[in-house]
């Protein structure tokens, strides 16, 4: 079976749970760039991108942030399918010319999401499903011509737009991600609780169905692009 080759623009801030959760849930081989050192990749001889969470918001004023654009830009013209999550979701809509803002309020833990339109990055997800959530940015306005994909009583949480798709839930997450990141957070100490007791094996279980917007992403792309898909295994590296 083909292995997509896929940019991984990791804007995590050197969190290395995201690279573990990336290359545990991405059947590919993939090369990963550190976008908040500046490292964007020198070419675009890719399958497919992919665009990590990050603690940062697309609007802030942060030198890293504007080359990471202008590359994503370059791949979305030039037809590469593209992936972002969370941040990245955020990312992709910017720069398609959506709107991106403080929503005022902070999701946080498993929610309940709806779909609202058919996609195939959706395939095997019931209507209604949960994963994991942190964001206090949202998609305010989605990019011109963009389909709506998901949503929740926060924030949109999906769209399409060609072959660009966006996710702001996480389903890369696992238990050890979800914990850390709740333990970082400056909420007031009921709320941080509330959290932490949440993220249990039994409600991590019901994340399951979202992680398979990786396995329908890849699927995709090895579809658009099946004359350039490696087929000679595993080349993962990094930048």
């Amino acid at each position: 079976m083909s292995r997509p080759r896929i940019a991984v623009l990791n804007a995590a801030h050197e969190d290395a749970n995201t690279t573990r959760n990336f290359r545990r849930e991405l059947d590919a081989s993939l090369a990963e760039f550190d976008a908040t050192a500046g490292h964007t990749p020198e070419t675009f001889d890719f399958d497919a991108v992919a665009v990590t969470g990050s603690r940062s918001s697309v609007y802030d004023d942060e030198a890293w942030i504007s080359p990471t654009r202008e590359w994503v830009s370059g791949a979305i013209d030039r037809g590469l399918p593209c992936l972002g999550v969370c941040w990245g979701h955020q990312l992709l809509a910017d720069v398609l010319g959506g709107t991106v803002c403080d929503m005022g309020a902070y999701e946080i833990g498993y929610s309940e999401i709806e779909q609202v339109g058919d996609s195939r990055l959706f395939e095997g997800i019931d209507e209604r499903f949960v994963a994991f959530t942190s964001h206090q940015d949202e998609v305010a306005t989605l990019p011109p011509g963009a389909d709506p994909l998901a949503t929740n009583e926060y924030s949109n949480h999906g769209f399409r737009k060609d072959h660009v798709f966006g996710v702001q839930f996480h389903p890369e997450y696992d238990r050890k991600t979800a914990r850390e990141l709740v333990q970082r957070k400056e909420f007031d100490e009921d709320r941080k609780q509330r959290v932490l007791e949440s993220i249990t094996a039994e409600n991590h279980a019901r994340t399951g169905q979202a992680k398979l917007v990786f396995e329908n992403f890849l699927e995709y792309v090895r579809e658009v692009r099946p004359s350039t898909a490696a087929t000679d295994g595993d080349h993962d590296a990094s930048t």
